[in-house]
């Protein structure tokens, strides 16, 4: 019944995807105004052990979309330039593109390093790191 809805699996894997990320940037208007405890507070949330399933999927998809798959190819660009936007909106613009890109990426990074490998421990030290680099800034 499901793919009678969405035509295909991989149109139901996006439908999954595109979801997920609709809910993620809609928190972003409960994160903390400083940058550093927004990322604190966005690392805290995304790193559940119940999003990795989640989050796999979206990497697949992903990666997908990179090499130019149809239907996937619809999550490249829009699965950055969306967080970039939103981010400025919520923060009334004039962010600056490649601190937010940076945190995007960063964060990306580590949960792909996190759903690869499960070094929780080793994962969130980094992410520790990257938000004291953002205090220090």
């Amino acid at each position: 019944m499901l793919l009678h809805h969405f035509g295909s699996r991989d149109e139901l894997l996006l439908a999954i995807v595109e979801e997920v990320e609709r809910r993620q940037t809609a928190t972003l208007g409960d994160l903390p105004d400083d940058p550093a405890d927004a990322v604190a507070a966005m690392w805290a949330d995304l790193r559940r052990p119940e999003l990795r399933t989640f989050e796999r999927l979206f990497f697949e998809c992903y990666a997908r979309g990179a090499q130019g798959e149809a239907p996937f190819t619809r999550l490249v660009p829009g699965a950055v330039d969306g967080w970039l936007a939103q981010v400025d909106e919520r923060a009334g613009g004039g962010t600056d593109p490649a601190m937010v890109r940076l945190g995007l990426a960063v964060t990306r990074g580590l949960l792909l390093d996190l759903v690869a490998t499960g070094d929780e421990a080793g994962v969130d030290a980094a992410a520790a790191r990257f938000i004291a680099l953002l205090r220090r800034r």
